[in-house]
């Protein structure tokens, strides 16, 4: 008895999207603290730190956040349709 195949799609889609903005809020933390410290070491002559987060922030950064602001909006988006969608039955049953 598999639980995961008997579950919607939906559902499916729901979790395996809560774990991608979960992996993401980390990587969006982790590119914050590490800005914050590369900043703290540039204003005591250590570039390397801001010189690497520079490099990183259009291919990396910048498409994580981006992600998990879609991935927000849509997971909202779905959890609002699943709340929705046991009402619109018991609605059109009536």
């Amino acid at each position: 008895m598999t639980e995961p195949a008997s579950r919607p799609l939906i559902a499916r889609l729901k979790d395996w999207l809560d774990n991608l903005l979960v992996l993401n809020v980390f990587l969006v933390i982790s590119g914050a603290l590490w800005f914050a410290l590369a900043i703290g070491l540039h204003s005591r002559k250590v570039e390397a730190p801001l010189v690497l987060f520079r490099q990183l922030w259009e291919p990396l950064f910048t498409p994580a956040i981006g992600v998990l602001m879609a991935a927000s909006v849509l997971s909202g988006i779905l959890g609002w349709w699943q709340r929705r969608g046991p009402q619109q039955a018991r609605d059109s049953g009536s």
